[in-house]
């Protein structure tokens, strides 16, 4: 066991027709968290940190945590950097020890995404590290990054189709009306655009903004090739709104050893409704051998 690329996992999926979900985690708690449902439901997971999370603890730290999970847990686990923008940090962390990173160059015109993202591709792949990437741009929140609708585009197929083959990229975060954050309005997926970029790019799809999408909607876009499928605020909400809960009927509470499991009780379920939409439940023996 041990900390492994996401290309096993997403290659699987790929293969088998569901999707590996993603979970950000925050501290300790959070990881414990995802991975007791994990080890229960038999699931592949991946680990994702945002820049802020490794900010708010080392990256080192985490990796050590999360390597000693994947041998108390006995399962292999992908440890992600997720919205990442900087070649030299990613290849701090690569060194480190992680082998899955995501450089988000949605930001920029298409030539100069080309250029950073082969960066990352040419060094990542000398170190058995997995590189996704984004074509297209999500609005909403997602840590200190906000894209307001404005600034938010739809990812276009052709473009999506060159931009794989020009930067040799593993898996590709497409845009197709999901958001980062909670929806003002139940969202509009354009799954005719998931289907023409699935035509044309052979790569494992990534769906971002997937917290607030209805179920069916998200099982439609994994029928549609999506094989990773990032979940990040409705894991927060759950984790604090069950621990708000708890010191408003315990005001007298200080033992994090209490409130701390009620927030991690909450985002359990979180994640084993996840689990169920991905269809990654009794999958993990597909991947404990790589």
């Amino acid at each position: 066991m041990g900390i492994i690329s996401t290309k096993y996992l997403l290659q699987d999926a790929q293969k088998h027709g569901y999707a590996v979900p993603a979970f950000n985690i925050h501290n300790a708690e959070t990881i414990q968290a995802i991975l007791e449902v994990c080890k229960e439901m038999q699931s592949p997971v991946i680990l994702a940190g945002t820049p802020g999370t490794y900010k708010h603890i080392a990256f080192e730290e985490i990796y050590a945590l999360c390597r000693a999970y994947s041998e108390s847990y006995d399962m292999p686990l992908a440890l992600h950097l997720d919205h990442h923008e900087s070649l030299d940090d990613i290849r701090r962390k690569v060194y480190a020890g992680v082998r899955s990173a995501m450089i988000d160059g949605s930001h920029f015109p298409f030539a100069e995404n080309v250029k950073l993202v082969k960066s990352v591709v040419d060094f990542c792949h000398q170190n058995d590290c997995s590189v996704e990437a984004e074509l297209g741009r999500l609005g909403g929140m997602e840590d200190d990054m906000s894209v307001d609708a404005e600034s938010a585009f739809l990812t276009d197929p052709q473009e999506a189709r060159r931009f794989v083959e020009q930067t040799g990229v593993d898996s590709l975060a497409v845009a197709i009306g999901t958001a980062h954050g909670l929806y003002p309005h139940r969202p509009k997926i354009d799954f005719q655009r998931l289907g023409e970029i699935r035509e044309v790019v052979s790569v494992p799809l990534v769906l971002h903004g997937a917290s607030d999408v209805p179920d069916e909607y998200v099982r439609r876009t994994i029928e549609l090739g999506v094989c990773k499928v990032n979940v990040a605020t409705e894991l927060k909400i759950a984790f604090a709104g069950a621990v708000k809960a708890w010191f408003k009927d315990n005001p007298d509470g200080n033992d994090p050893r209490y409130y701390m499991r009620v927030g991690m009780d909450a985002m359990k379920d979180v994640v084993r409704s996840k689990i169920r939409v991905c269809g990654s439940e009794n999958r993990l023996h597909q991947t404990a051998e790589v």
